[in-house]
């Protein structure tokens, strides 16, 4: 008698050993139709595989996330099937599951075209419309390295060979495809469904180590069903026409160059832009009892081996030795320099919290294949601040943090935002009996917080925990972006103390916060948020103001002049040119606001407004349209709820 458990409870008795198939049809038949596999006790495996003792079973479908990375992890399978049989003297190398899809990595000396996509994608179809049955073999690794040495497939022989002794080697057939897998996959490939995309073909080396032989990877997306993949695609055409970089080119906001690579070049509405940001924060900090301070961006290698970075970080830090022989670092982050202004110095406890702030330049390498836009780069503003505590202040700092970094999301339109947990990592400094207090205050804060939160394990910093703010834009992306980080660990390894109520030197508890993160990072998402379309209190340039005839170009001025006196950023166009190739061409560089003037207007002391991305235009007296946008385009901290 083997007793099946439910998620919900309830106790499904079956005489000896059963499928996850059978425990399905045993519930519905609709529910067998739908199942791709099992949970075994929490452990993911095939739907045919017998379970012969008793255990708690959840049955897998394509709505759940199990269900769909079953799917992605799947379509790689029958990619690699296609191209085998369309160019059987191709080597077939990895292929796992990606964020909305997957990749198989091929050997093969002509490149694929995309054309070869168009028959590639169209003999998956045909594979999923087969409904081959897919089986797991398990080969003595002998004759496994042998199968595909004999085949041609000498990557695959390889990998076999790297399995260390006596772990399984598991091979899965699916007509006469076979592949190397741990699994689980689906039972057959026409459980896969239609809702599959070839997207393109990038180089990738060989294990991804530059000195191997470069691959040819075929990346795809799968979904659920045909409305999930349409629903992406369009996401997709929509995530193209609001490129930030694209935006950036046609605002004239900045641009980037070889001679600097992963490095911002603002102009100056782009430099407004960031200033605006920069503005809003200061009040906002300023208003919490922040104290903004600078930090030096060059400082010796000698503090940063002390705080661990060179340890922990290195590899990503950019390190020059001066004609004295001394070796320099430009700071990566701005936490030394903030304990460093902390240790000062006598503190006392009746000094904390202190709260220290700084729109500091850092600069980290990244692989230049991994720069992207302003999205990412080497060199970034941090609107960094670290909250310098006792042991007990640490749960009531941590809410007020995070409280500020929501406001600020919602003041910026944000308001779709999930909170994770992030623990101790596998490369880490500190005690196991520190991080288990971090750990415990910092869970302590979102207790307190009531909000909901999912565990993201093993990616906190290297000296602490941290919780991180994701949130989520106007076409569905996530974004992660503020932080909020206890650390027991770096106050001590820097000597930074205070005098407690006893008498005693202790260490401060060090809470890293930043809001926005990277202040670069942060544009570019809201120009792609925003689609270049700012509300006015942020656009770089609100108002223009747009001449009909020649005759109005005195009163623009005025009008200009006038607009700039209440505060508002404003240009005049009094070119020669139609006044519909002036509004077609500030609409292409997003303009919020034009005013359109004439001799009409310059003798009623009249404004034509016209709004972008609209076709009606409203006449207003001067003053009054003036007043209007002035009001409109106060910053949130001034607005009267």
């Amino acid at each position: 008698m083997v007793n099946i458990r439910l998620p919900d409870g309830a106790v499904r008795q079956f005489d000896g050993p059963v499928t996850g198939l059978d425990v399905a049809a045993a519930i519905s038949k609709s529910l067998a139709k739908a199942a791709l596999a099992i949970r075994v006790d929490g452990v993911l495996k095939d739907i045919y595989l017998p379970i012969e003792r008793d255990a708690t079973v959840e049955i897998v479908t394509r709505d759940t996330q199990a269900g769909l990375d079953l799917l992605r992890h799947d379509a790689a399978h029958v990619l690699a099937e296609a191209v085998k049989e369309l160019f059987p003297e191709t080597q077939v190398t990895i292929g796992p599951t990606i964020e909305n899809g997957f990749y198989y990595d091929f050997a093969r000396p002509e490149p694929f075209s995309p054309d070869d996509l168009v028959r590639i994608e169209a003999r998956m179809r045909e594979i999923v419309k087969r409904d081959e049955p897919i089986r797991r073999e398990v080969w003595d690794r002998d004759e496994a390295v042998a199968f595909f040495k004999a085949a041609g497939e000498h990557y695959k022989a390889e990998i076999i060979a790297g399995i260390p002794a006596g772990e399984e080697v598991g091979l899965y057939r699916q007509g006469a495809f076979i592949d190397l897998c741990r699994g689980p996959h689906l039972p057959s490939t026409g459980r896969l469904g239609t809702a599959f995309k070839l997207m393109s073909v990038a180089g990738a080396y060989w294990r991804g180590n530059s000195d191997n032989e470069m691959l040819q990877r075929i990346y795809g997306t799968a979904w659920a069903n045909d409305k999930d993949l349409e629903a992406y695609l369009l996401r997709l055409e929509e995530a193209e026409k609001r490129d930030h970089r694209r935006l950036g080119r046609e605002m004239d906001l900045f641009h980037l160059q070889e001679e600097g690579p992963g490095s911002v070049f603002w102009h100056p509405k782009g430099w407004t832009l960031f200033q605006t940001m920069i503005g809003y924060m200061r009040r906002k900090q300023i208003a919490a009892g922040y104290l903004e301070v600078n930090t030096p961006e060059v400082l010796d290698r000698s503090l940063w081996v002390r705080s661990g970075h060179v340890e922990k970080f290195g590899e990503n830090m950019y390190l020059t030795q001066t004609p004295d022989e001394r070796v320099f670092a430009l700071k990566p982050m701005n936490c030394p320099g903030h304990v460093q202004i902390f240790r000062q110095g006598i503190r006392s406890y009746r000094d904390l919290p202190l709260y220290l702030a700084e729109f500091g330049k850092v600069h980290r390498y990244e692989p230049s294949g991994a720069l992207h836009g302003i999205m990412r780069v080497r060199a970034f503003t941090q609107d960094d601040a670290h909250i310098f505590c006792t042991e007990e202040q640490i749960t009531e700092e941590c809410v007020k943090a995070s409280r500020l970094i929501q406001q600020i999301y919602h003041d910026f339109g944000f308001d779709d935002v999930v909170v994770k947990f992030s623990d101790r990592p596998e490369r880490r400094v500190g005690s196991d009996e520190i991080w288990d207090h971090a750990e415990a205050a910092l869970k302590a804060a979102l207790a307190a917080l009531q909000v909901e939160w999912t565990l993201n394990p093993g990616e906190g910093a290297f000296y602490g925990p941290k919780l991180e703010f994701v949130l989520r834009d106007a076409i569905g992306r996530d974004w992660q972006c503020g932080t909020v980080q206890v650390d027991l660990n770096l106050p001590e390894r820097l000597g930074a103390t205070y005098v407690a109520s006893d008498g005693s030197r202790r260490h401060p508890v060090m809470i890293h916060r930043a809001l926005f993160g990277s202040l670069e990072r942060f544009c570019g998402i809201l120009i792609e948020h925003f689609a270049g379309h700012f509300p006015l209190w942020l656009a770089p340039l609100q108002v223009v103001v747009a001449t009909i005839t020649d005759d109005a170009d005195d009163y623009a001025r005025e009008v200009q002049d006038a607009a700039r006196r209440l505060g508002l950023r404003v240009e005049s166009d009094l070119r020669n040119e139609k006044i519909s190739y002036k509004v077609r061409e500030h609409s292409v560089t997003k303009v919020p606001v034009l005013l359109v003037v004439g001799k009409r207007e310059a003798e009623t002391r009249t404004v034509a407004i016209r709004r972008l991305g609209g076709k009606a235009q409203e006449v207003l007296g001067l003053d009054e349209a003036l007043a209007a946008l002035a009001a409109e385009a106060r910053s949130p901290l001034d607005r009267v709820a």
